[in-house]
Order: structure tokens, then C-alpha cells, then sequence
């Protein structure tokens, strides 16, 4: 409901789960399953089926006013949601074999949708709310009782829950006290055909970049994806490198998300201000794939210091482009990125390991290379053919399980 696989991930609520919910739907077409996306319409030139490729449409649901609204502002709108995708299924007498939700908003939607046609849900939350309270910052919003009480009814109710990776069905056993015979695990992939290795010194030339180290941060600009904290652990490096290595530059890619977005880039402004390396922090807009993998493959280093990921597509997608990562170790970042192997992991969000741990890598280009070999190689098991083998093995597990349901009825 919340945003739509269609967009520019980094712009406003569109990210990762974007990424994921577009790749998986293009796979799955490719193979012949017939995909449907329903997602909130935010613009009047929006159409109200667009045909992404064979198989795979994304069907426009008025919900709400028109515009971008924050998932707070959305909420409201939720039963209108629903009641648009019920109305939308039987105007054109569509069928379905299965639900598959994304997020607690859209969970309500499937859930009704289970009900209605009498077809499985199975729901992935992408993150969850209990969990980002752990490690919210001061000051910062804690989830909503409608959201924990919603993530309870969509995991109570779904026939599948599908964790991103085992830290995250452990989240769910511990923190909701999901039933383990319902919870999957199918990590999300990575497209290889567009992040992969290249020439580093080719990639800075297409994006006009000097020889100077780079630190990347690229996602969304919000709290919980620590983009104070990288602004601050780099403020650290440079006091770290000798002038030797040239002046470092930290690039971030990407928009204000949220409702605490705004607020996130001006503290980040301020903190780069007051540290003196305004020139050295670039802020740049979201970008397409094949642009940002050059940023990936020109950087020396890529930084995720988020307080939250069930996953951690950023690190994976740097990791396929030869890039070393220094990541927090929460979530499925640690499963994402292998400590010593194909970057390094650090605890308790502290800017100084961050600075300490990305030193490591800039000023050692033995260690930096064998990171960088690392990291191709372990990028090698998250790819959409694997996640669309694995997710149709759940579909087909659940189907199976209600026709048999069915027939004892």
C-alpha cells in the first residue's frame, strides 16, 4: 500500500522492499507466474494498470488524497485500500492461488483478501516495529500500539511469514511469539546483471570523480538508518588518515524519507558544518541502478551503519560490486556481510569503530583487496533466481496445505 515498485528507490518511502518487490515480480513473470502489485495511486497521471512486462502489472488504488504521505498519514486510509483491491479483483472477475503481503499496512489488505477468496497469505514486514523500538535513538517516535497490535493479527493470520533471514525468524519467535511451523526464511537477492565488478578508475570517471578516498552511504536519509552517525564516523576518518592519502570525500545518495526525514538531513548539514567538512560531505539524489553501481564500484569503502535492517539490500549490492562494507552488526546485516571476509561489522553504533574499522580498509589496500574478493564471492548466494525458487516453494507449500484443508472440510 505504502509505495510502489515503480518508483526511484531512495525517494521518499521507496527503498529496499521496492527493489524487492520489483525484482521478485520480474523473476517470477519470467518464469511464467502471473504477478499482480496493488499499490496506493499517488498522482492522477498515474495509470490504473500499468504492464510492467509479461506477466507482471502494477494496478493503481485510490486510497487517500493524492501525493506522497508518510505511513502515519496513510494509515487512515488502509480500509479504503483494501476495499479499492476487493473491488478492483471482482469488476475484472480476477483469480488468485495466493496473497502475498508486504508490511503491516498492506498485512491488513491480505488478510481480508484471505478471508474474501479463500486463498493462503503468506506476508513479509520487512521490518518490525518492536524490533526498530530496541533501537531507536532518544527522541525518536516509538511504533504505534495500532501497528503492534496489526503485526500481531497478520502474523496470527497468515499461512506464511517469511523472514528476510534467521535473525529475523528469530525476531519474530522472540518478539511476537510467532508459531515456528508458519515461519520461512527466503532471503532477497541481488541483481547480478547490474552490480557487478568493474574498472574503479572507469567508474569515477563517468560520475566526474578525482582519486581521492571515498566513503559511500546510499539509502534513505532517516534515523534509523544511522545517516548522522556516518556523517560523524566520517568526520572521524578524515581526523585519522594521514594527508598522504588525499582529501577523503563521503557521498550520500539519497532523499529525506519519513516523517523525521527532513530533520535527519538537517542535523546531518549541521554536524558536517560544524566539523568543518562541509566541502567534503556530497549530498546527491536518489539515482537509477546501472548509475549507482558505478558509486558502489567507485567508492573504497560503503557504509551501512543502520539501527535496524531485516536485511541489508545496500550491503549486498556493494558487496556484488566488489566494494567492502563496514556495517553495524544488527539484523540481517550480519548475515548479509561476512565479518573479515567481505567487510567488517561493528557494535553498539559507535562513530569511533565506524571511523576506526573504515581506516582499516583505506589505509591497507592489501586488506581492501582481499575484502573486495570477499565480497564478490559471498554476493554470490543472494541472487532473485534463488529467492523466486525459494518463494514458489513456499507458495506452492501453503496452496497445497489449503487444498488439502479444502477436501477434509
Amino acid at each position: 500500500m505504502h509505495t510502489s515498485p515503480l518508483l526511484q528507490p531512495g525517494v521518499g518511502n521507496a527503498g529496499g522492499m521496492n527493489v524487492y518487490l520489483d525484482r521478485l515480480a520480474c523473476t517470477m513473470a519470467s518464469r511464467g507466474v502471473s504477478v499482480t502489485t496493488f499499490t496506493r495511486r499517488t498522482s492522477h497521471d498515474q495509470p490504473e494498470v500499468v504492464t510492467v512486462e509479461d506477466g507482471y502489472r502494477v494496478v493503481h488504488i485510490d486510497a487517500g488524497p493524492l501525493g506522497p504521505l508518510t505511513v502515519a498519514e496513510m494509515k487512515p486510509h488502509a480500509p479504503s485500500f483494501a476495499k479499492g483491491v476487493i473491488e478492483w479483483i471482482d469488476h475484472n472477475n480476477e483469480t488468485f492461488d495466493v496473497v502475498h503481503s508486504h508490511y503491516w499496512l498492506s498485512g491488513r489488505t491480505g488478510l481480508r483478501l484471505k478471508k474474501k477468496y479463500g486463498i493462503p497469505l503468506a506476508n513479509s514486514f520487512h521490518t518490525l516495529g518492536r524490533v526498530k523500538d530496541l533501537a531507536r535513538g532518544n527522541g525518536e517516535k516509538r511504533s504505534s500500539s495500532e501497528r503492534l497490535l496489526t503485526e500481531e493479527e497478520v502474523i496470527a493470520g497468515s499461512d506464511c511469514v517469511i523472514a528476510s533471514t534467521p535473525y529475523e525468524f528469530e525476531d519474530l519467535l522472540e518478539h511476537y511469539g510467532a508459531s515456528p511451523e508458519r515461519l520461512c526464511v527466503s532471503p532477497p537477492g541481488v541483481d547480478h546483471d547490474v552490480f557487478k565488478p568493474g574498472d574503479r578508475w572507469l567508474a569515477r570517471e563517468r560520475l566526474d570523480l578525482g582519486g581521492d578516498p571515498i566513503v559511500l552511504y546510499a539509502g534513505r536519509i532517516q534515523p534509523y538508518k544511522g545517516t548522522e552517525i556516518a556523517v560523524e564516523s566520517f568526520a572521524r576518518l578524515r581526523s585519522m588518515l594521514s594527508s598522504e592519502l588525499g582529501s577523503p570525500i563521503l557521498q550520500i545518495v539519497g532523499g529525506a524519507s519519513g516523517a523525521d526525514g527532513e530533520a535527519e538531513l538537517a542535523r546531518c548539514r549541521d554536524l558536517a558544518q560544524r566539523h568543518g567538512i562541509t566541502d567534503f560531505v556530497h549530498f546527491i539524489d536518489p539515482v537509477p541502478h546501472a548509475i549507482l553501481a558505478d558509486y558502489y564500484r567507485a567508492a573504497d569503502v560503503v557504509l551501512v551503519p543502520s539501527f535496524s535492517e531485516s536485511f541489508g539490500l545496500v550491503a549486498a549490492e556493494a558487496q556484488a560490486c566488489g566494494t567492502p562494507v563496514v556495517a553495524s552488526n544488527t539484523g540481517g546485516l550480519a548475515h548479509v556481510v561476512s565479518q573479515s571476509e567481505s567487510g567488517l561489522l561493528v557494535e553498539h553504533h559507535d562513530p569511533a569503530a565506524y571511523a576506526t574499522a573504515m581506516r582499516a580498509i583505506v589505509e591497507h589496500h592489501g586488506f581492501a583487496d582481499r575484502l573486495a574478493q570477499g565480497a564478490v564471492a559471498f554476493s554470490q548466494r543472494f541472487s532473485w533466481d534463488s529467492t523466486a525458487t525459494r518463494m514458489l516453494e513456499l507458495y506452492r507449500g501453503i496452496t497445497e496445505a489449503s487444498a488439502s484443508t479444502e477436501v477434509d472440510a
